[in-house]
């Protein structure tokens, strides 16, 4: 025996069949199906690009992170970091959240949104700049522009070429190794544009330090 409900009844009953198709494909299928294909095909990739040291996570290939001394004083917020020599140091963070993680802090990832003529951005360029030189014994105006201004996101781990080849003596004193070896690891870790045209050549700074580590 065939009901015949109301227009309005069998209206909201099209609506909810529709509903429970859709959810099933776009909450279920769909993300199920991406999530499969990429870990059988882009599985380092889709797993955050994590670089990993006697088997643990210690860093991910898409950010940058500080490569900085202890703290004198680890229970004061308020002191700045101090960059390593012993290893190449990422251009300028403004993510910085002030609670005493410094800059790359990924809860705090932005730019710093001063413009090219703010006089407190200037004044920042002018003092990076001078400690830029005098941290890699080079002359001011040698320092390339990616070691004075910060990214759009503050964690972009990649630098310029010529910010890894300025960086390469110190790295090499600071280890006792030949500053040609160290050359030669930056070289195997340049990267070209991006499908041959789009960006500029780069260095990542994670992975390159994180090989810088396996060096004797």
């Amino acid at each position: 025996m065939l009901i015949h409900l109301p227009h309005v009844v069998r209206r909201h009953l099209s609506s909810l069949r529709m509903l429970l198709v859709f959810t099933v494909i776009t909450g279920l299928a769909y993300p199920l199906a991406v999530t499969g294909i990429a870990q059988l095909a882009f599985a380092h990739r889709a797993n955050g690009s994590l670089i990993e040291e006697h088997g643990r996570p210690v860093a991910s290939a898409l950010l940058g992170q500080n490569f900085a001394l202890p703290k004198r004083n680890p229970a004061d917020a308020g002191e700045q970091l101090r960059p390593d020599p012993r290893w190449f140091q990422p251009r300028p963070s403004a993510a910085d959240a002030g609670k005493g993680a410094g800059p790359y802090d990924p809860l705090a990832s932005g730019a710093s949104n001063l413009g090219p003529t703010n006089q407190v951005l200037v004044k920042e360029v002018a003092a990076r700049r001078a400690a830029v030189a005098a941290f890699d014994g080079v002359t001011p105006e040698s320092v390339p522009a990616d070691a004075l201004t910060a990214s759009g996101s503050g964690l972009d781990p990649d630098i310029s070429p010529a910010y890894a080849e300025e960086q390469a003596n110190r790295v090499a004193r600071a280890r006792g190794l030949s500053p040609r070896r160290v050359r030669r690891l930056v070289a195997a870790h340049e990267q070209g544009r991006s499908l041959g045209f789009l960006g500029s050549p780069h260095v990542n700074v994670t992975e390159l330090n994180h090989a810088l580590a396996a060096l004797h």
